[in-house]
């Protein structure tokens, strides 16, 4: 049982909530834009700027928190401003209004995940074997979103979808309120110099690109799958299912891991992924229409985000030193999610307006091909560290 002095609960609906609202907008944001009547290309870049807003929001507001030493003041005022910021999407505004809104609400609202993990992290103490318990709910509420979403846009407008998206920036909001601080003010201080040194390493250099391209791989799947899927006559409650059933795989992942990391090296992981990768998604470009064939590789989501995010957060932990790990992390999200992930979206809206998204999921496959290439220079390290739930769901 987690003890009584962990708030399990308060710190558990916050992540309810910003997965639960992840959940609203991956799989329906593009199909709502193209209700709205932007072009494909349109939607492409305005999913850039979604993930896009990564490449400098946490590190900027990270920065702010252990300046300040105020976490939790942070979190909250990013979280208010978020709400606000998303308010002015009801002016229904063109595509620049609508790049605007969608840069400054998801500006403050990628910030504040990575502060809540260590207000998360702090709590927990010790005990941070008990992460993953709380963590999971953000699995749990993304699983809810789309599927509950799925169902219920097959039955109604999508024009509903800012006002649920709304709602969940809001709850979001509030449970940052019922948070406490659990430690006074803290100004922590990494080491620059160290940081920089790692980063000379071929190997550092390596892994980043690796990140880099799997993250351009899956742009067409996070900004154009709902879209592909629904063109071919699958359902929003199917798409969800879909979406769902990727997660589901990723987090009976997470549960065997340190399994998977005493049985092999982190080269053979790494592979494995990217070479998965490559295959779910010229599968996905070839065969849309067949459901059960699409069920089967979204399965694959548990290797091509589980497993290497999971190896990603473990060759960060080998690379960078402990005065260098902070900003290390940081530059892992802001080089794979930020910039691959934006570049991956852009690319893949250019590539589906012009070609078809067939096109656009074998830029995906080549870009995972190139990746496991890359990855064959990747050191297969012998010695391989117990694998814990806190890094595992980091």
């Amino acid at each position: 049982m987690v003890p009584p002095r962990i708030p399990y609960w308060r710190l558990s609906s916050f992540y309810f909530y910003f997965f639960g609202l992840l959940g609203a907008l991956l799989p329906f944001w593009g199909l709502y834009l193209r209700e709205q009547g932007f072009s494909l290309g349109q939607i492409g870049q305005l999913m850039a700027i979604l993930v896009g807003t990564k490449l400098v929001a946490p590190n900027a507001w990270g920065w702010l928190a252990d300046h300040t030493g105020h976490r939790l003041t942070v979190i909250r005022f990013g979280a208010v401003l978020a709400v606000l910021i998303f308010a002015f999407m009801f002016s229904r505004p063109g595509f620049w209004g609508m790049a605007l809104v969608m840069a400054g609400f998801s500006f403050f609202w990628n910030a504040i995940l990575p502060q809540f993990e260590v207000i998360t992290l702090r709590h927990l103490g010790p005990a941070t074997d008990r992460y993953s318990r709380i963590r999971v709910w953000g699995s749990v509420g993304f699983v809810c979103a789309v599927v509950g979403l799925g169902w219920y846009f097959d039955a109604y407008p999508l024009t509903g979808l800012p006002y649920v998206a709304l709602t969940l920036l809001m709850l979001i909001a509030v449970s940052s309120f019922l948070v406490h601080s659990p430690e006074g003010r803290v100004v922590q201080r990494g080491s620059l110099q160290a940081f920089i040194a790692h980063l000379r390493q071929p190997q550092v250099i390596l892994f980043f690109s690796i990140c880099f391209l799997m993250q351009v791989s899956h742009g067409p799947y996070y900004a154009f799958f709902s879209i592909y899927m629904e063109d071919y006559g699958h359902s929003k409650t199917v798409i969800g299912v879909l979406w769902a059933w990727g997660v589901v795989a990723e987090i009976g992942v997470f549960l065997i891991m340190h399994r998977l990391f005493r049985r092999f090296n982190v080269r053979t992981l790494t592979l494995a992924c990217l070479l998965l990768a490559a295959g779910r998604w010229l599968v996905t470009g070839m065969v849309p229409q067949y459901l059960g064939v699409i069920f089967l590789v979204q399965t694959a989501h548990a290797a091509t985000f589980g497993v290497f995010h999971a190896v990603a957060i473990y060759l960060i932990h080998r690379f960078f030193s402990k005065p260098a790990a902070g900003q290390g992390q940081a530059l892992y999200s802001a080089l794979s999610f930020g910039a691959g992930g934006a570049a991956g979206a852009y690319i893949s809206g250019i590539i589906v307006e012009n070609q078809g998204a067939s096109m656009a999921y074998l830029m995906a496959g080549l870009a995972a091909l190139l990746a496991s290439g890359l990855a064959l220079g990747l050191r297969s390290h012998t010695e391989q560290r117990e694998f814990n739930d806190g890094s595992q769901s980091a």
